[in-house]
């Protein structure tokens, strides 16, 4: 029953599409997070739902007379400079033929990211995406923190199998940077009892998160909560609040979870930590002896024999930034790190413009809990080998959509050209034309 229901949106989506592009890309976005199709059983498991949706997609995109290509923002030429240097890096890889389909699969993740910068034109579409969002990720969350708060926290909470968040360390990472979506979406809504729900849902999340017993989503969601308290009208409240969680926390989880907490302080006593320490060392000799790095699936034993101070310990990276270093070389560290540079920043402008215009107080919100996502990436990824996370070049997708949508503003109500600090150029003086 669930092959046929999965299907059946699938294909249901895919004939919509051709009509309207830009579902296609809410579709696809639903597949690539949800991934709806690992929860069956039958056909659908292994079925090219992707493939289909995408197919779709980018079809609707060629006729497509909605589109629009301006979509060329700092952040955006960042990931393209990004995605150059994967194409360019990759045939220097230690192992170029399993290499090239982790390049084909990245590369399909960005070329929809950039289909939908040109079809996301609209408040509408843009809400719809952040719906789609929430849902995909809510599902696992809200199970996850049911699942937490009734056995007391004694198990983790694991994703779904056969995908980048099936571990307990990646779902963890993924729902705290969906915390602050709910959020913005909490803020939007009108009804009391549905902000109501919206909030439980946060908790469990929250929950959730914390039920994995992930060290990297404890370390994001201090990180996270600094930047919404600093972002916070009333700091002191919102900082009594997450104390009070925080001790309530502490209270109700089992031995269990303060024993890998813990370790955070005796990392030299943890057989994992070490494993990370030794593979982040030999990602960085990898860096220092090839430009290109040693591209995708270089971790071997044969790698580790030659980079690794202890060969021993043959894992993956356990960090996005090592991930990068060791896998596409400094440059292609830079290039990642230029892009979350510049998303950052992106999301600072448009909140600026939000917050000046009240009727588009909209933006500084969602720009403002974009920015609190990105910090829990950016932390939480620090001790994972997600630098390909769909989830986060989807704040990409966003930061430029707003960003079109804020110019967009600024074309109709400044019709003559700026200079200088944002003054309109003056007109001729009186009696030269002028009034």
């Amino acid at each position: 029953m669930r092959d046929i229901l999965v299907l059946a949106i699938v294909f249901g989506a895919s004939v919509y599409a051709f009509k309207h592009a830009w579902a296609g890309v809410l579709a696809w976005t639903w597949l690539g997070l949800m991934n709806p199709h690992k929860q069956s059983w039958g056909i659908a498991v292994d079925f090219p739902v992707a493939a289909v949706v995408g197919g779709a997609t980018l079809v609707s995109w060629v006729f497509s007379r909605e589109k629009r290509m301006d979509i060329w923002t700092p952040a955006s030429v960042a990931m393209l400079l990004l995605i150059i240097w994967l194409v360019v890096s990759t045939p220097f890889a230690f192992y170029p033929e399993l290499a090239q389909p982790h390049l084909v699969d990245t590369l399909k993740v960005f070329l929809m990211i950039f289909v939908a910068m040109t079809l996301i034109n609209e408040k509408k579409q843009l809400q719809y995406l952040i719906w789609v969002i929430v849902a995909s990720l809510g599902y696992y969350g809200v199970k996850g923190g049911v699942f937490t708060i009734t056995t007391g926290g004694a198990h983790r909470v694991w994703g779904p199998s056969g995908t980048m968040l099936e571990g307990n360390n990646e779902l963890a990472l993924a729902l705290i940077m969906t915390i602050p979506l709910m959020r913005y979406l909490q803020l939007q809504l009108k009804k009391p009892h549905y902000k109501q729900i919206m909030m439980v849902a946060i908790v469990l999340m929250a929950a959730s998160a914390i039920g994995s017993q992930s060290r990297g989503a404890l370390l994001a969601i201090i990180a996270m909560s600094g930047v919404l308290v600093l972002r916070s009208r009333n700091r002191v409240g919102l900082s009594a609040l997450m104390v009070a969680g925080a001790v309530a926390v502490v209270a109700l989880m089992p031995d269990s979870w303060h024993e890998r907490m813990d370790t955070i302080n005796t990392y030299e006593e943890d057989a994992s930590a070490l494993g990370r320490l030794n593979v982040w060392e030999m990602n960085f000799n990898i860096a220092c002896a090839k430009v290109f790095g040693g591209g995708f699936s270089m971790y071997s034993p044969a790698v580790y024999a030659v980079y690794a101070p202890d060969p021993r310990f043959v894992v993956v990276a356990h960090s996005i930034y090592f991930q990068i270093l060791g896998e596409h070389g400094f440059i292609g560290l830079f290039l990642f790190l230029l892009v979350w540079f510049t998303t950052y920043r992106e999301f600072s402008k448009v909140r600026r413009f939000g917050l000046a215009t009240p009727e588009h107080a909209w933006m500084a919100d969602l720009a403002g809990m974009c920015q609190v996502s990105l910090v829990g990436y950016l932390v939480g990824g620090a001790f994972l080998s997600l630098g390909f996370l769909d989830l986060a070049y989807n704040l990409v997708l966003i930061a430029v959509c707003m960003s079109r949508l804020m110019r967009d503003h600024i074309k109709a109500t400044r019709p003559y050209p700026l200079y200088g600090f944002g003054a309109p150029m003056p007109g001729p003086p009186a009696g030269e034309g002028g009034k």
